[in-house]
């Protein structure tokens, strides 16, 4: 994707350029305008490709249709007419959620002012509040930049009035997400602004609501993200302590887990939040304490089925293992089994062939013990088979090398087990495909008792530069 960004204008005039001048029809038109700007590497994520209606009698353009929806919301807005303020609310929310170059060139012309005046007309009329919230959800959608103070004030009063309404509750979570994501200064201010307290009482309050429950870990978890690259770091980490120490975080996401055994999508969310929340050692033990680790297991045995859940809890594994003493209780309850399975039974899943390697890594970490119990129950043959499966998966390779690399590093009589389920091979191409392979590649080839070239790029001694 380019780089280089254009104005909506400009692609515009282009498309009535191809039109009037060469007498292009409409749809090759837009066609021979996105191939010119996108050969000049222009990044066109953000633009409109449509034809614009052609001008009026009196020469004025005509707008895109999403901007002559606007119209018709400010208009309603600037009548206040309840009725039609929620009519246009919903066409306006539709035309939003189709892409981001309609959100992004609404954006640009005041959408955020006129939406924002539209929920502070809808209070009281709880309906129109719900489609307003919801509209303001869908503008936001990649776009976290049009939020001001005034609208994150909104939002938090929704999740503190959504304590008895579930459905408010979920519009304003829904809200507070789309806020956050890639950008560190509104989870910042949100969490200045008090709303930790209001996500996990939201589980609390609505334990009964799954789709609350899922929508609260989710804004949790959005908290605890590092993704906004205009700062040069974050506060991911404070937040993750904040949810647990002053907020009982882990503790409730575990009882709302607990409650909803039977849903596949609540149950991804929560472990996948619980995995971020595993930053320190006494968390990861404390999961294992409130009951979390056995739930983990539970989960991994029933849901065998379900592939986004075998993969959250994978994941959530992985985390908690990076306690040396939760290791050895995941081991003991028998999870490396079931890893193993969850692995094999979906080889033909990267994303679980990655988390379930992955897992078995941490296990296996300055654990003997642990790679013996590893490698009766197949892990290293597992790993292999999903280098074989995925050999164009990076993730998949890297973690798979570091898991045969744990596994031989202090326990060398695994090394011709292993290479004689054809690891060097595998390994020695994965080496070949990816650079990022190359140095967990090599050290696993080295401790397998491979022939590796190490190439020595530095002496630190003085020499003569090639002219």
């Amino acid at each position: 994707m380019g780089s280089k960004q254009i104005a909506q204008e400009t692609f515009d005039d282009a498309v009535q350029e191809n039109i009037t001048e060469f007498e292009m029809d409409p749809e090759e038109a837009v066609r021979e305008a996105v191939q010119q700007f996108e050969s000049q590497g222009v990044d066109l994520s953000n633009i409109v490709k449509a034809v614009r209606q052609p001008a009026s009698e009196n020469g004025q353009r005509q707008k895109h249709q999403i901007l002559l929806t606007l119209d018709a919301l400010g208009r309603a807005v600037a009548d206040s007419d309840l009725a039609a303020v929620a009519e246009q609310l919903e066409v306006f929310g539709e035309q939003c959620k189709e892409q981001l170059a309609f959100r992004s060139l609404a954006g640009q012309h005041g959408a955020y002012s006129v939406v924002f005046s539209a929920c502070q007309l809808a209070s009281g009329d709880r309906e129109t509040t719900l489609r307003a919230l919801s509209t303001l959800c869908a503008l936001l959608d990649g776009q976290p930049d049009l939020l001001d103070a005034a609208g994150r004030d909104l939002v938090l009063r929704s999740l503190r009035q959504g304590r008895e309404d579930a459905e408010l509750a979920l519009a304003g979570l829904r809200c507070l997400r789309q806020a956050c994501l890639k950008h560190e200064q509104n989870r910042q201010d949100f969490v200045t602004g008090g709303v930790l307290p209001l996500l996990t009482g939201a589980i609390l309050q609505h334990r009964r609501h799954a789709e609350v429950v899922r929508a609260a870990a989710a804004a949790l978890r959005v908290m605890t993200f590092d993704d906004d690259i205009r700062v040069p770091f974050g506060h991911a980490h404070d937040h993750a302590k904040m949810i647990v120490l002053e907020n009982d975080g882990l503790r409730v996401l575990i009882e709302a887990a607990r409650a909803f055994t039977d849903n596949s999508g609540v149950l991804s969310e929560l472990c996948a939040t619980l995995s971020r929340l595993s930053v320190r050692n006494e968390f990861c033990q404390e999961i294992v304490d409130l009951g979390g680790l056995s739930l983990m297991v539970s989960l991994l045995a029933d849901c065998i089925d379900h592939p986004e859940v075998v993969r959250q809890v994978l994941s959530a594994l992985r985390a908690v293992a990076g306690n040396d003493d939760v290791k050895d209780a995941i081991v003991g309850a028998g999870a490396t089994d079931l890893i193993v399975l969850a692995v094999s039974h979906h080889l033909g899943n990267p994303q679980i062939c990655e988390q379930g390697c992955a897992a078995l890594c941490m296990l296996a970490l300055r654990k003997p013990e642990n790679c013996h119990i590893i490698m009766e129950g197949g892990g290293a043959l597992a790993a292999l088979q999903a280098m074989k499966a995925h050999p164009q998966e990076v993730a998949v390779q890297k973690q798979a090398c570091m898991l045969i690399r744990n596994l031989v590093s202090r326990s060398r009589d695994f090394s011709q087990p292993i290479l004689e389920m054809g690891a060097e091979d595998l390994i020695t191409e994965a080496r070949a495909a990816h650079r990022d392979c190359d140095d967990v590649a090599k050290a696993a080839l080295r401790d397998l008792g491979c022939k590796v070239e190490l190439r020595e790029l530095w002496t630190g001694q003085k020499g003569g530069l090639a002219q």
